[in-house]
């Protein structure tokens, strides 16, 4: 299956560059996966579409404010650094810009000298592992010196930084939003549950398979990043009982996706608790296990995201609903308005 197959022609005035000051008040492009109908609603309006019984899934990670701006100790040039994972300790993998400066032994420091990494490893795919070193608690000095790692899309700075981050972020540890979660208010999850929707939140650290382009001509060569992924036993059981007495299990962003088909796929459909790394790429003919429905935002043209969207409902169903909404305006990525696939 070529790569191109999954294109579309998209205007760059349609890159969202900014939120809605009001998060539900997006647009909502409703496609049947079974008809490749579609209909266009607010995002206010999506729990017109959910009924009791039903379960949304959320993913809770939450994003580490991991762009990171220092100079090289020796020489002085400036450095960018990406926090992607943890991997253990102070030990960190990350993407270097420009890398071509940073070799193993590399010191950096950041801020006032408050916060310093050493390099002592190189990736293959370009990426450094850096040492980190510092006094006091990690986190509150990311906090301070750190910046959000908008994607490269977004041209404009943001001015509240809680904007990239969803209203129930709270394990951190995420290299990016998970941006279907950004649509919702806490007022619209109560509303949700008082319908008699059950709500329950997984975990998937979104690393950096969100910034790697599909490079490989066919969809089947490309490689996906593993990323880390944890479920409770109350998520798993109440999933369990969800799909037992005939709800819908209806997932919130891709990533919550791959985290529920990569433990169903592995269980025979039922869920588990547990946690680990997952480098599911789910495209078309791939065949669910876990999920009914997706939310979801309006992705890259040729990205893995679009191929799983297209998974769901169909290749032809998906072009058709995105080339509606280029026809309509729709805005497009991490800020712009959203899908819901039932």
């Amino acid at each position: 299956m070529k790569v191109e197959m999954f294109d579309f022609d998209l205007p760059e005035e349609l890159i969202a560059q900014v939120p809605l000051e009001d998060r539900s008040s997006s647009r909502l492009m409703v496609l049947n996966k079974r008809t490749g109908a579609l209909r266009h609603e607010t995002f206010s309006h999506v729990i017109d579409y959910l009924n009791p019984g039903d379960c949304l899934v959320l993913n809770d990670t939450k994003v580490l404010p991991a762009r990171l701006f220092g100079t090289k100790k020796d020489t002085g040039a400036k450095v960018e650094v990406l926090l992607l994972k943890q991997v253990n300790g102070d030990r960190w993998e990350t993407l270097v810009k420009p890398a071509k400066r940073v070799k193993i032994g590399t010191e950096i420091i950041f801020g006032d000298g408050q916060l310093k990494a050493v390099c002592t490893g190189m990736e293959e795919h370009g990426g450094r592992l850096f040492e980190f070193q510092y006094d006091g608690i990690f986190y509150e000095i990311l906090d301070a010196l750190g910046k959000m790692p908008l994607p490269p899309y977004i041209k404009e700075q943001l001015e509240d930084q809680d904007r990239y981050q969803t209203v129930y972020a709270r394990e951190r540890g995420s290299a990016a939003a998970p941006t279907a979660g950004l649509h919702f208010t806490n007022d619209m999850i109560e509303k949700i549950k008082e319908k008699g929707v059950h709500v329950t939140f997984i975990t998937l650290h979104v690393g950096l398979g969100t910034f790697r382009p599909v490079s490989a001509e066919s969809v089947e060569d490309h490689d996906m990043h593993a990323e880390f992924y944890r479920m409770s036993e109350e998520t798993a059981s109440l999933l369990n009982d969800v799909k037992k007495s005939g709800g819908r299990i209806i997932s919130v962003g891709t990533t919550s996706t791959r985290t529920l088909e990569t433990i169903a796929s592995a269980n025979d459909g039922l869920f588990k608790p547990g946690s680990g790394w997952t480098d599911i790429f789910i495209f078309p003919g791939y065949k669910f296990q876990a999920i009914d429905g997706l939310i979801t935002n309006f992705h890259l043209p040729m990205s893995t995201l679009i191929m799983l969207v297209s998974a769901l409902a169909g290749r032809e169903h998906v072009l058709h609903a995105y080339n509606t909404a280029v026809q309509e305006k729709y805005r497009f990525f991490s800020f712009g308005d959203a899908m819901l696939v039932l």
